[in-house]
């Protein structure tokens, strides 16, 4: 695989990772009004819905679960700006690829190894929620903390594509540079 094919496959995971963000970003309108559903019933009608509660529940797991990598691509995490945001481009990449292979590689290494037997045991009972009219979908909840994993994971990969592609930019152009002053 030559370079320009390991960059697309950073692109092509900073285009899937959008992707989902998107779609999971409906997440947060979906609670807005499932919230309002739930006030308005409760104290207009006098009605209580524990599927619709759950589902509030659902909706706010989905939006961080599945959106966090898209967040981490778009740069919004936290982060300590004491050294990053004054640095050059070099120590930036840097930090993105040191980061990236000794920090949250391992941490989504750890959140799937971890998570699987967790979900597998709720996927072999099809677990449901414990309230008699809850919703009968807690397997498919608890398979979103791997997919969380998986999905940054890969994120953490693009990053780090991209870190080692801007260290050899810098490199090339500090070659270049060198040879046009002699």
């Amino acid at each position: 695989m030559n370079a320009a094919q390991i960059i697309r496959i950073a692109a092509l995971i900073d285009r899937v990772n959008a992707g989902v963000g998107r779609a999971a970003s409906w997440c947060a309108l979906a609670i807005v009004l499932l919230g309002f559903a739930v006030v308005l019933l409760r104290y207009v009608l006098g009605l209580g819905s524990i599927w619709l509660q759950e589902s509030i529940l659902y909706a706010h797991a989905a939006l961080f679960l599945l959106a966090a990598a898209w967040t981490l691509k778009e740069g919004g995490h936290v982060r300590v700006d004491v050294f990053y945001a004054s640095a050059s481009p070099r120590v930036r990449a840097w930090i993105d690829l040191i980061g990236a292979l000794l920090l949250l590689l391992p941490f989504c290494i750890a959140i799937m190894w971890f998570s699987w037997p967790y979900v597998a045991r709720s996927w072999a009972i099809f677990e449901r929620s414990r309230e008699t009219s809850g919703l009968p979908l807690v397997f498919a909840l608890k398979t979103l903390i791997p997919l969380f994993a998986l999905l940054l994971a890969l994120q953490g990969l693009s990053q780090a594509i991209k870190a080692i592609a801007m260290l050899t930019m810098l490199r090339i152009g500090r070659r270049q540079a060198a040879r046009a002053a002699r």
